[in-house]
């Protein structure tokens, strides 16, 4: 696996959330002889024992601590992944934050069905999609509070063992509705965060490319009220029909705008789907230099 990513030309790689157990050795051996080296990890890496496909939010930081014991084994295989991203020198690990959980009339849910029931109308500046997204916004924000709080906690927590382990969380902004943080929310929290804390924003240019779709928030806004906390980014392409992770120039996303916002020690990931080819791959690859020059 990597033999083939250094092949095409990649000094660097991110260990997404897919990595199986049975994987790490090759890894290891791939570090040890010096052909390509690991920037940053996706928690959580290598996967819980048990799983063979991309878990990142099998456990959530953000249920509450009387409703199971969901939140200890997010803490605990959140540990795993920073040692195991301390073992490979990686600088960050990529994190997901929980979400708001509703029993029936999921709001987000409604917005989906919302735009899959009308496919003639115009998202979002439908004047019944707007009193929609308000009155979901509502509802999300009224129940969001016990599950935000329990997501801050859980990053205290896990704050002093990235800080012992020498790597930076990466909080990605996420492409659901309901997901948290929602993306208003990142200027407070890091205001809640020293910036001397291992901890910066991660920005997912598919998932803020939906949400705009969405009418939830810019691609610009979101970069302009985080560009002091930045750490990296996830580079992928959103086509006409919504579908995310699509080769760099094949989608709608202002690469142009985004480049403006990169700094020399920001982490560039490509986070293209499985089926891109490798041609997609070495295109993508190239429109990413010739945007940094």
């Amino acid at each position: 696996m990597l033999q083939e990513m250094a092949g095409l030309g990649f000094e660097q790689v991110e260990l997404s959330h897919g990595i199986r157990i049975t994987l790490v050795p090759g890894i290891l051996k791939a570090l040890n002889e010096r052909f390509i080296q690991v920037s940053s990890t996706h928690n959580f890496c290598p996967l819980p024992a048990g799983m063979m496909h991309a878990a990142p939010n099998l456990f959530e930081p953000s249920v509450p601590a009387d409703r199971g014991h969901e939140q200890e084994q997010w803490l605990r295989h959140t540990r795993r992944t920073l040692d195991f991203a301390a073992q490979v020198r990686a600088r960050a690990v990529v994190m997901h934050l929980g979400s708001v959980r509703f029993f029936w009339l999921n709001p987000g849910r409604q917005l989906r069905n919302f735009v899959r029931h009308h496919p003639a109308a115009a998202i979002p500046a439908d004047p019944r999609y707007q009193r929609l997204l308000a009155k979901s916004s509502a509802k999300l924000r009224k129940r969001m509070p016990v599950f935000w709080e329990q997501t801050r906690r859980s990053l205290e927590e896990i704050l002093p063992y990235a800080a012992e382990k020498g790597v930076r969380l990466g909080l990605e902004n996420r492409e659901k509705f309901e997901e948290l943080p929602l993306d208003a929310d990142f200027p407070g929290l890091f205001a809640a965060v020293p910036p001397d804390e291992p901890a910066g924003y991660w920005h997912d240019c598919g998932h803020a490319e939906l949400k705009e779709r969405m009418g939830v928030i810019t691609q610009r806004r979101l970069l302009e009220e985080n560009a002091g906390r930045l750490l990296g980014f996830h580079l992928h392409d959103v086509d006409a029909g919504g579908h995310d992770h699509q080769p760099i120039g094949r989608g709608r996303i202002d690469f142009k705008m985004v480049r403006s916002f990169w700094q020399p020690h920001h982490l560039l990931v490509l986070e293209l789907n499985p089926r891109a080819t490798t041609a997609e791959v070495l295109e993508s690859k190239q429109r990413i230099e010739d945007l940094l020059g």
